[in-house]
């Protein structure tokens, strides 16, 4: 039972009398204080709703498909491109609604996209326009082209509703000199940023010798486009062994910004020492890891240094359905050697670190709702 305060707590309860919460706490306790109350099992978590963290709605039309992450990219994401835009939104957001998810993170990759999510949506949260352009070149025009999508898409935000983000889409997919651009107005505008990073064991790859299968991916994925580039032209400087994704990001002044970063599986604990002192936020997709073949997310090592960490369903491409609950469990089942209450946690307070807003607080005198009683 977790109140949105403190920690979970084993074998926990609520009182509640006249839809009003009396009193929350152990439940062994709360039988010795409350011996006229009629005691009902509840289920197996009482807690505010689970936040969403991390979606990509406008893929929804995707057929869910289990590739290693450097296939999956170039054979699913791009080569089902048509299936994206706001009729996979609207699935999507049904889907999310329907889970009972207080909160939302989403990736936007079409415009017309984020101008329904921010007149539209009743889930708030963060939709985080998604931007992407290795070429050093191009750099500030596409900097130019995103600053004024998203100072006319801030006008369009509603209390309650969406606030706009960025997401520079990956730490190998965004040319160095764009990362600067894009963090630099993140930071001085206030915007949330989100960036998938080291996802699979390819991405240290990448950065560690500039080869490896994502490496070869990548670059013939630009070859296609017409564009010849290196992989130290794209990120500034030569790859080396002492390189990761981490220490790249943290040089460039990205990490100042406090993005949250999205997946994070395959880190060293010189990169989680970086990420805690910068006061980012991790955001784990548990299934979406396992079906691209990307590893298990240390968790503990991230717990151990204060890392504040979230749950996301990924796109239903790669993490199967959009309901946060699925995730739930499925954070259980591969993080055995964690406390349940730790995901639990992270599902509620870590989710509504990342897209904002104030956990619901399950304590005297405030009003009681089912949606705290977590479904089985």
């Amino acid at each position: 039972m977790y109140t949105g305060m403190g920690n979970p707590v084993r074998d926990g309860g609520v009182v509640v009398s006249g839809g009003v919460v009396a009193a929350a706490g152990s439940a062994a306790e709360l039988r010795v204080n409350f011996p006229q109350a009629r005691e009902v099992r509840g289920g197996r978590v009482i807690a505010p709703p689970p936040v969403n963290a991390h979606t990509h709605l406008d893929m929804s039309l995707y057929a869910f498909q289990s590739l290693p992450y450097f296939r999956w990219i170039p054979e699913v994401v791009i080569a089902g491109r048509h299936l994206r835009g706001h009729e996979g939104a609207v699935v999507g957001l049904d889907a999310v609604r329907a889970s009972g998810a207080s909160g939302l993170g989403d990736i936007v990759w079409h415009p017309d996209v984020m101008e329904w999510l921010l007149r539209e949506s009743d889930v708030p949260g963060v939709a985080y326009w998604e931007v992407l352009d290795p070429n050093p070149a191009t750099a500030q025009a596409t900097f130019e082209a995103a600053r004024a999508r998203l100072d006319a898409w801030k006008k369009l935000e509603r209390p309650g509703g969406m606030r706009v983000g960025l997401s520079p889409h990956a730490s190998y997919t965004v040319s160095h000199r764009l990362f600067r651009l894009l963090s630099e107005y993140a930071a001085g505008e206030g915007l949330p940023m989100q960036v998938h990073v080291l996802e699979h064991p390819s991405e240290a790859e990448l950065f560690a010798g500039g080869a490896g299968p994502l490496a070869e991916s990548f670059l013939a994925s630009m070859r296609r486009n017409g564009v010849e580039l290196s992989i130290a032209d794209v990120i500034g400087r030569e790859p080396s062994p002492e390189l990761s994704a981490v220490s790249y990001l943290a040089d460039l002044g990205v990490l100042q910004a406090r993005p949250t970063l999205i997946h994070m599986v395959n880190v060293t604990p010189q990169d989680i020492t970086l990420v805690a002192q910068a006061g980012c936020t991790v955001v784990t997709c548990p299934r979406s890891n396992a079906n691209l073949h990307c590893g298990t997310f240390p968790w503990q090592a991230f717990a151990a240094a204060g890392v504040e960490v979230a749950l996301g369903t990924d796109s239903v491409a790669s993490g199967e359905t959009l309901d946060i609950h699925d995730e739930v469990r499925a954070a259980w089942a591969l993080h055995p050697e964690l406390d349940p209450r730790v995901v639990v946690r992270a599902a509620v307070k870590g989710g509504t670190r990342v897209v904002g807003g104030r956990v619901p607080f399950i304590r005297r005198g405030e009003a009681w709702s089912d949606l705290f009683l977590w479904r089985e």
